[in-house]
């Protein structure tokens, strides 16, 4: 019978290519890191220890699937053989005519070249010595992670994640800032908070004196909208207000 042939993903998402891994736990962790930003295309080249591997499967603990639809591959050529573009991380390699990226700017670009229909693939070196010249020939570019020059040594999975984070950061599916559980105040409960808070400061003779009382109010307004107050804030604060009034008698 003959031997299946592998098989070949369409690059919709990038095809990140892990070149003669050694371990099956860093192709575990590397998949779990793909899925974290949802990529789910692995293609391996000559894995060390054979395919499939136990020690990948464990490590991949809920990424099992990015394994078990992975391409295996002999060579690198074949690997890369469908592909339009080709990144290569290294930190080495800058003696080869190529441009060097960083990862957000390579990943700029293979959401561009992906948005035209091309086919987009990003090889990782093995764990002990990384891509060689001859794997990094074979690509269009570099990626090089702006690393401490002292120590530049990156683990497979944390250089999988790194370069996976800004292709989904890319996209757009990055919040930078969030306020978590928050249920933000309507107009019209700000503007009612500000009406207790006015009227107890008018009863209490804070607006004085009379000639800057409009001004003090105004900025007083000012500062209610600005807080960005949540529904609970603002019922916080009815609370206080109420509270220091009964206190009062």
């Amino acid at each position: 019978m003959d031997n299946p042939q592998p098989r070949v993903e369409e690059c919709v998402l990038p095809a990140i290519i892990l070149v003669r891994p050694q371990m099956g736990e860093n192709i575990g962790a590397a998949a779990r890191a793909m899925l974290n930003f949802g990529l789910d295309r692995m293609r391996v080249v000559a894995p060390r220890d054979g395919w499939p591997n136990p020690k990948a499967v464990a490590m991949a603990s809920g990424a099992g699937r990015v394994l078990d639809q992975a391409g295996v591959f002999e060579t690198l050529p074949e690997a890369i053989g469908d592909c339009d573009y080709v990144f290569a991380t290294t930190a080495r390699g800058r003696e080869l005519a190529k441009p060097v990226l960083s990862p957000e700017r390579a990943m700029e670009q293979a959401r561009a070249l992906s948005a035209a229909g091309r086919r987009v693939a990003i090889l990782f070196g093995p764990e002990r010595a990384g891509l060689e010249n001859d794997d990094i020939a074979r690509a269009n570019a570099i990626i090089t992670v702006p690393v401490n020059p002292e120590f530049f040594s990156l683990n497979l999975a944390q250089s999988v994640l790194l370069v996976a984070y800004e292709w989904r950061r890319q996209g757009g599916e990055v919040d930078h800032q969030v306020l978590a559980n928050t249920e933000f105040a309507s107009a019209i409960e700000v503007e009612k908070l500000a009406d207790h808070y006015e009227a107890e400061l008018e009863r209490a003779g804070f607006f004085f004196p009379q000639t800057k009382a409009a001004g003090m109010k105004l900025v007083l307004r000012n500062m209610w909208t600005r807080l960005g107050l949540t529904r609970a804030d603002v019922q916080r604060l009815h609370g206080i207000l109420r509270q220091l009034l009964r206190a009062r008698g």
